[in-house]
């Protein structure tokens, strides 16, 4: 996932299991982003304060605060905090573990292959991982997985877009734009959840 100031090697073995074929999910379709000024609000959240974008319709964008904070926003921004309602009681909904899947129009910005990568992100299943080399196998790339791999570094819609889900092939966290506390914080927020749901905690 990205962090820009604005838009313009832990091991698995407690972290969420590799996602069966059989449990994907379907594929959210994305919408293309509508003309007209960026509008955006900013909310708090256990991960830290996330800045939320949208073209009045749809989610453009959800970033986490860089280390150095937020950098002024460009001049033809317009801060709409009401836009945004539902977006935050889904969030809101999604940290306190009562929401798993997220329904929200999205329209994130990007080259038709990010575009491919990011969709095949929403079919990993809450409280599951996977990594580079499936997706791209998934996407008929089987030699791809750097590509992926920079392509999931490049989401605009981070959490909502579950970036977070794909792990290394080894089951090592690797990289996340947001830092690795928080990509392992999100993951074991989501497989305690999923272990509660299945009756496999302590198992």
């Amino acid at each position: 996932m990205s962090t820009h100031a604005y838009p313009s090697a832990a091991v698995q073995d407690a972290l969420p299991l590799p996602v069966p074929e059989t449990e994907e999910v379907p594929a959210v379709e994305f919408a293309a982003p509508a003309p007209g000024p960026v509008r955006y609000t900013l909310e708090p959240s256990p991960v830290g304060e996330l800045l939320l974008t949208g073209d009045g319709a749809a989610l453009t964008g959800l970033y986490m605060r860089p280390e150095k904070g937020w950098a002024p926003p460009p001049p033809d921004w317009r801060r709409d905090d009401a836009l945004f309602a539902e977006t935050r009681r889904q969030l809101a909904a999604y940290f306190a573990g009562e929401l798993r899947e997220f329904s929200l129009p999205l329209a994130p910005s990007g080259t038709p292959f990010q575009l491919r990568v990011w969709r095949a992100l929403t079919t990993i299943p809450y409280g599951r991982t996977t990594s580079y080399g499936e997706i791209a196998t998934r996407l008929g790339r089987p030699t791809a997985s750097r590509a992926v791999g920079m392509a999931n570094g490049r989401n605009p819609i981070s959490i909502i877009v579950p970036c977070h889900r794909v792990i290394g092939a080894n089951g090592s966290l690797t990289g996340y734009g947001g830092g690795l506390p928080r990509k392992e914080r999100l993951l074991r927020l989501e497989r305690s959840r999923h272990d509660a749901a299945s009756g496999t905690v302590g198992r």
